[in-house]
């Protein structure tokens, strides 16, 4: 079934058709984004990826009140009903003239952020597709902030979702400037090192993802030995197994990167098969939708 939903609250006012041509957003991309998926109208995370969408605005100077923005996202999932959908809330710095840093209040347009919720169909054909690699070739700068922010300026990894779909790939590996593995276009990374699941810092220039944050207590709670890590070129070279986690897709196997295929070991797949299925029970358990899903691993 396709639908579009949508929320809009822009120059302080809620239901306002468009998005103003002077807004930040529009403009100089002056905001951040957060996508979440809804099973059966109800989000999974909510309250983490409220918290961090309004964390991720501060760090960037922009003040969203919770309030209004759950004002949005209830307005949103009400018309939504049942349905499953991947939500994405936007957060712009709203109105302001021309110039990079925007002038005082009392001289702006409006000093009001602009946020955006909309909805589109989930399916759980999006779960479980794996995912063959190539590398980027574009180096993330993990000193940058932006490195750290799910911001609306994106070309990085436009370009490097480009490369990927140029070479026949499914998705594009990104290093950081020490040549480090540290995610893909739209998903956090994790690799199975002699045994134990490790993903790199966000300080390794990584998003704090949601679904990232999952895994790592799903897998502390079944008793899987899991952490943070830089994966260097020597680290990386030893990986067992890799998959990709984000909060759409969930767990992705990743089957190879460039011309070498992964095949994980038997133990690495039934590790993996565990983290998630206790994610599709955590899926149950928060929202009360039972998803029939299995990955393509053995």
């Amino acid at each position: 079934m396709s639908f579009f939903l949508h929320r809009l609250l822009a120059d302080g006012n809620a239901g306002a058709p468009l998005v103003n041509a002077l807004d930040r957003g529009f403009q100089l991309g002056d905001g951040v984004f957060d996508t979440m998926s809804c099973f059966k109208g109800r989000p999974l995370a909510e309250e983490r990826h409220r918290a961090r969408l309004i964390r991720h605005a501060a760090a960037i100077g922009i003040d969203v009140d919770p309030n209004r923005l759950k004002e949005a996202l209830d307005g949103l999932l009400t018309e939504l009903g049942e349905r499953h959908a991947i939500v994405r809330t936007t957060v712009t710095r709203g109105q302001a003239a021309r110039g990079l840093w925007p002038p005082p209040s009392d001289q702006a347009p409006s000093n009001s952020p602009t946020i955006l919720v909309t909805a589109q169909p989930w399916s759980p054909g999006l779960v479980g597709q794996p995912a063959r690699l190539v590398e980027a070739g574009l180096p993330r700068n993990q000193l940058s902030p932006l490195a750290r922010l799910k911001s609306l300026n994106y070309l990085e990894n436009i370009l490097a979702a480009r490369r990927a779909a140029e070479a026949g790939a499914d998705d594009a590996l990104i290093r950081n400037l020490d040549g480090n593995a540290v995610s893909s276009t739209i998903a956090n990374l994790f690799a199975l090192i002699d045994g134990r699941f490790v993903t790199p810092p966000c300080a390794d220039g990584c998003l704090d993802g949601i679904m990232r944050e999952l895994v790592l207590e799903e897998a502390k709670t079944l008793g899987l030995e899991v952490g943070e890590a830089s994966l260097t070129p020597a680290l990386f070279e030893r990986s067992e197994a890799l998959f990709l986690t984000n909060s759409v897709r969930l767990i992705r196997p990743v089957t190879a990167l460039g011309n070498q295929s992964l095949v994980p070991p038997p133990e690495a797949a039934l590790s993996i098969n565990r983290l998630f299925n206790a994610l599709l029970a955590r899926i149950d358990h928060d929202t009360g939708a039972r998803l029939d899903i299995a990955l393509p691993i053995q």
